[in-house]
């Protein structure tokens, strides 16, 4: 099954995949997806309403005091460099763009705790700009569908997908992938049952891949 064939297949058990962070900016799209590193887009939602409702614009927020952000976030993983990087990026928009969140890899990247991941989401969300975001849904579902190998890095998943899907469907897509991963093709008791994959899927081998590198791990 090809890489757009798989995108429909999804489209039909999740027809309206979207992005679930709240935000009204895309300058908070970009909080809170630095926000959600390592962390659920539920429990970032918890946080973010009176976050932004203190802080709603990067002018605001760049003159926060750290103490009193990491009081709003404290309830998520790694509040207290996620705090110092949001303030850190606030005070890089005001002083580099004029307050307007950029839109290019390069200048997206230069703001505190941004990396590729972060930038993929603002650029397709926030801009239209086909973009493909890999987070850990959709680095699992591409590894568990055959779109991309068991021991490929990130960059070389976004990479795979970006060539095996058409241009056109990457913005959908990503959502469509997220969707499937986190409600469907979850990490440990995904709908096998009612998968339109089963015939082609790779979870065993990847299951072993895994197992095999934490086993590596643990003898170093």
């Amino acid at each position: 099954m090809s890489g757009e064939e798989i995108v429909y297949e999804i489209e039909k058990i999740f027809p309206n995949a979207q992005c679930e962070l709240y935000h009204e900016s895309t300058f908070q799209l970009l909080i809170a997806v630095v926000l959600s590193a390592q962390t659920t887009d539920a429990s970032v939602n918890k946080v973010t309403p009176a976050l932004f409702t203190r802080y709603p614009d990067p002018f605001s927020l760049a003159k926060a005091d750290l103490e009193d952000v990491e009081g709003y976030i404290r309830t998520i993983g790694l509040y207290h460099s996620k705090a110092k990087n949001i303030i850190a990026l606030s005070k890089d928009l005001v002083e580099k763009f004029d307050g307007v969140v950029p839109s290019t890899y390069k200048e997206l990247q230069s703001l505190a705790g941004v990396g590729r991941k972060t930038a993929n989401v603002v650029r397709s969300v926030a801009f239209d700009i086909p973009s493909f975001a890999v987070d850990t849904h959709v680095d699992r579902v591409s590894k568990r569908l055959g779109l991309a190998k068991v021991d490929d890095s990130v960059e070389k998943v976004e990479e795979k997908l970006k060539r095996k899907i058409p241009r056109a469907l990457w913005n959908q897509a990503h959502h469509d992938f997220i969707f499937f991963g986190r409600y469907f093709c979850t990490a440990r008791h995904p709908k096998c049952q009612e998968c339109p994959f089963t015939r082609f899927c790779q979870n065993e081998k990847l299951e072993r891949y895994k197992a095999l590198k934490k086993k590596k791990k643990e003898m170093e």
